[in-house]
Order: structure tokens, then sequence, then C-alpha cells
């Protein structure tokens, strides 16, 4: 009974414990001291006082619609970076360099502009491939395993084909 009611006192540090354990120090009673500390809870979070702090959500996306800026900077090339690009070009040949830099601050254009329809190896590396290698690379779905019944579904057939000949 006693077990169960010291369980549930809940001894997170010595305030709660009040003058039992500067007692057990000054009455040199070790067993007391030590059951007391024992008692006390031992999680950190538990003896130090800390409150909750809400952390707002800031992404990307939340702090440029905040500030009002553009999109990135994209990394990589895609359809509408050609047409980007032919618009900086137009800018440089009319209103000169700072007429394109203008524009590219505007909208910038890609970073790096790579081969399209080579799953994004070099043109040197694809162009090397063999017909088979590009027929894997353009495969969406993984290829399906050999079923474990192919040895006994050959000779099935072999057999059939036997039976068929000789009839």
């Amino acid at each position: 009974m006693q077990v169960h009611t010291l369980d549930k006192a809940g001894l997170i540090n010595e305030i709660k414990v009040g003058t039992g354990i500067n007692q057990a120090v000054h009455q040199s009673r070790r067993a007391d001291f030590s059951l007391l500390l024992a008692m006390f809870s031992n999680d950190v979070r538990d003896n130090t006082p800390a409150e909750k702090v809400e952390t707002p959500v800031t992404t990307d996306q939340v702090l440029r619609r905040r500030f009002q800026l553009q999109e990135p900077q994209s990394l990589r090339n895609d359809q509408s970076s050609y047409a980007i690009s032919s618009e900086h070009a137009r800018q440089f040949h009319d209103g000169g360099l700072s007429s394109a830099k203008l524009s590219h601050y505007l909208t910038p254009d890609p970073l790096t502009y790579m081969p399209e329809d080579t799953f994004d190896l070099p043109e040197e590396i694809y162009s090397n491939l063999s017909g088979h290698d590009r027929r894997h690379l353009a495969e969406k779905t993984p290829p399906t395993l050999i079923p474990a019944t192919l040895y006994q579904e050959l000779v099935d057939a072999n057999r059939h084909d036997q039976i068929r000949a000789q009839a």
C-alpha cells in the first residue's frame, strides 16, 4: 500500500518534499536522503520550467508571398525556357546589355540547358547506349520477374509439342 502511494506522489524536485530532505541532511540520515533523491524524477523536462514556444511556419513560398518576390531561378530548362532566352536575346539586340540584364532580372532563364529526352544523361553517353538500354530507360514500370515455375512450363510446352507432332 505504501509503495503505491509513493508512486502516485509524483515527486519532481525538493520543493514537493518540503523540509524532509533538509532534515535528512542535517541529521545525517543517509538512507532517508537517498530514498528521497531516488524518488525524484530523472527527466530533465520535469525539473526545468519551460514554456511551449509557438514557431510560425516559414516556408519558402510563404516568405516569397509576404515579400512579394518572384519565383526562384530554375535550375534546369523546360519548354518555356527557350522562349525566355529568345526574349533575352531580342532585348540584347534591341536595347543593349542593360536591357538584356533587366529582362533577365525580371524573368530569369534557367542556370543550365540540359539535353531533352536523354533521361538526365549527357548526349554523348546517351548516344552510345544500345537500343536495349534506351528501352529500359524509357520503361516507366520495372520489368516483372521471371516466374519460379518457368522451367516447368517450358518442359510442359515441349511435351505438348511432342505429343502434337506425333499425333
